[in-house]
């Protein structure tokens, strides 16, 4: 690991931390000065719930454009998970998949339904700690979402595949920090694209989901009405 820690800790483009609003975020929330338990514990959390679920322009954005954004989905949100533990010190690296589309199904209106691709661009984050990889992918449905479908849904400890969720069990998913792998989106998982130290280097090689016209369409205008519904769905549980 000593090897190839200094790859795991370095600012990219992506990662950029020593932006100033990344900065002020870890210095008012005092998360250098704590033991990297807690600090993997409160980062994680903050971007679990305090960075809401919901669609970015683009998978490709920086980590304090995702912070400015307030919100996103597996891949930015790990973009922003990934360079806060970096500024304090913690390795981490991406690890690329694909999911089917269909577990997108309910967050994604089905009336949009039709510009989804069957398989979507995933990721979730490993992160290094007492000589063992973890790895990290609850922090992407925040509680208060999680909770509005749980209210519909959640009857029994089930197997759930829907409004970006693909859990074991809807009811207790594994998503909270404690020391442990977390999942949230892992049961609808197609293809395993490995690890990679940068997520720069893992968006240049497999893009993003979509192209051309659908591209355009999903940045103007389909992005927003899907955070719309599930802003809706946060606010007032499914219909």
């Amino acid at each position: 690991m000593n090897n190839i820690a200094n790859e795991l800790l370095i600012e990219t483009p992506m990662l950029d931390f020593n932006h100033p609003k990344i900065q002020s975020l870890i210095e008012q929330r005092k998360w250098r000065d704590i033991e990297p338990f807690y600090a993997i514990g409160q980062i994680y959390h903050f971007v679990q719930d305090e960075i809401l679920f919901g669609y970015n322009a683009d998978d490709r954005l920086s980590a304090s454009q995702v912070l400015s954004d307030g919100y996103g989905q597996c891949n930015t949100k790990g973009t922003l998970i990934i360079a806060l533990l970096r500024a304090v010190g913690i390795p981490t690296r991406l690890h690329g998949f694909t999911i089917f589309n269909g577990l997108q199904r309910g967050a994604i209106p089905n009336y949009l339904f039709f510009f989804a691709p069957e398989r979507i661009i995933h990721s979730w984050v490993e992160v290094y700690h007492e000589g063992r990889w973890i790895n990290l992918e609850g922090y992407i449905i925040d509680k208060s979402y999680l909770k509005q479908v749980q209210n519909n849904f959640a009857a029994q400890c089930s197997q759930f595949s829907g409004f970006g969720i693909a859990t074991k069990c809807l009811t207790e998913p594994n998503i909270d920090w404690n020391g442990q792998d977390t999942y949230i989106q892992s049961e609808g998982i197609a293809d395993d694209f490995g690890v990679y130290s940068q997520p720069d280097e893992f968006y240049k090689q497999y893009g993003s989901n979509l192209f051309g016209v659908k591209k355009i369409l999903f940045r103007y205008l389909l992005r927003h009405l899907m955070n719309f519904n599930v802003n809706r769905i946060r606010t007032n549980g499914i219909k």
